[in-house]
């Protein structure tokens, strides 16, 4: 038997589960389709490997939809410095500079979609189906998108929501296509315990090979990102963890300090990838089905959360009129919205990514000038801080903090 709903989102990751939540106790009937749950928190484990870098306005969304409290009562590390060099350019920036108590959270991705599938089920419009695993997608033009599921149900939609990932089959299957390139390069997460104390600063350091980031964690933690060629990552990768060790203190700054341990570690390789475009009637994409951003600013899951808020909008505005949701001009009105903002931030990054990657000498010298006059001209670095914050931009309104039901 046909379910019908308004929304079924593919995906309860991070991005699906927001949207769902922004969708909370509005009059649309939302189903959201995750295929296994995440693993239950506990204080006493060890952190994730898979952090991010939350905004400020990823935080007034998380908070405007309840979930907030839910990331904040397991664990986080807020940061309120950032810095930012190589060998002769340096600045540093501070959220004092611009009357913030912190510039963003690092937080554990698996902690930001607990809070989030906690607070949607408290709901009673929003539906959730975990686990289950999808068989098949049927999508024709001037039809609801249907999903049947593995345990026979079978879900139609006034529109179907893509949260599912780089590889989306939502999108390969609707036929939105996408542009594409890999970097020639891979970032190795490496997961370490200091000998500091919770620290309130993360930085990166560019040298020829690539970034090296820090990333503060809750309590004497931190998570460090080495971006370099794939065979010397898988090299890296390959050693004891003591030999790592060895490795890091040879290779990071001295502003490092003394590791203790190292714990684990990741990799993965880096990859741009856009979705030509981010809508069909009937369907709409988000997150990393719509977009794939270099994670050296870490935006990716920021402009993603603010993709699910402006989506929320536009189909909250456009069920008060009395308009039909998956209607190709009301969709347009989101990509209309989101893609161009999301072009220019992944346009900024990568530009960033290349300048500082570069060792011809022309463009060292730019890019040192360019760091030396960010730390001489506040109003410059005042910018800087409030886009990488999130606070800038055509915003939706859930990250200004303004309510949309």
């Amino acid at each position: 038997m046909n379910e019908t709903f308004d929304v079924v989102i593919v995906g309860g990751g991070m991005v699906g589960a927001a949207v769902a939540c922004c969708l909370g106790n509005s009059t649309l009937k939302v189903a959201v389709i995750e295929n296994s749950p995440p693993e239950a928190f506990a204080p006493e484990q060890p952190h994730d490997l898979r952090v991010s870098a939350l905004s400020i306005a990823s935080k007034n969304i998380l908070s405007m939809v309840g979930a907030w409290e839910g990331v904040s009562s397991r664990r986080l590390c807020p940061f309120r410095r950032m810095r930012v060099w190589e060998t002769a350019g340096d600045t540093e920036f501070c959220s004092d500079a611009v009357d913030y108590p912190e510039l963003g959270y690092i937080v554990e991705n698996r902690i930001t979609q607990l809070a989030l599938l906690d607070r949607l089920r408290d709901f009673g419009n929003v539906e959730l189906i975990c686990p289950a695993s999808i068989s098949k997608i049927h999508y024709i033009i001037g039809k609801p998108p249907v999903v049947e599921l593995g345990n026979g149900r079978t879900l139609s939609a006034k529109l179907l929501v893509a949260a599912d990932g780089g590889q989306s089959r939502v999108r390969q299957t609707v036929g939105l296509g996408v542009t594409s390139w890999d970097y020639q390069q891979h970032a190795l997460v490496i997961y370490i315990e200091t000998a500091y104390g919770q620290q309130d600063i993360t930085w990166q350091r560019f040298v020829p090979s690539g970034p090296q980031a820090f990333l503060p964690l809750p309590g004497c933690f931190g998570s460090i990102v080495w971006y370099h060629s794939p065979d010397e990552v898988k090299r890296l990768k390959a050693l004891s963890n003591d030999a790592l060790k060895n490795e890091l203190v040879a290779a990071f700054p001295d502003c490092l300090g003394k590791i203790n341990k190292v714990l684990a570690t990741a990799s993965f390789p880096l990859k741009r990838q856009h979705a030509q475009n981010y809508v069909k009637p009937g369907v709409a994409l988000v997150g990393d089905a719509a977009h794939m951003i270099n994670p050296l600013a870490g935006q990716g899951v920021n402009i993603g959360l603010l993709d699910a808020a402006a989506l929320a909008e536009v189909l909250i505005d456009a069920n008060k009129q009395g308009l039909d949701i998956g209607d190709i001009t009301v969709l347009k009105r989101y990509e209309k919205s989101r893609r161009n903002e999301n072009l220019k931030m992944m346009t900024v990054m990568d530009v960033f990514y290349r300048v500082f990657s570069n060792e011809i000498m022309p463009i060292k010298f730019i890019r040192n000038l360019g760091l030396g006059l960010a730390e001489r001209f506040k109003p410059v670095k005042n910018i800087v801080m409030r886009s990488a914050m999130g606070l800038d931009g055509n915003l939706p309104k859930l990250a200004r903090g303004e309510k949309i039901i």
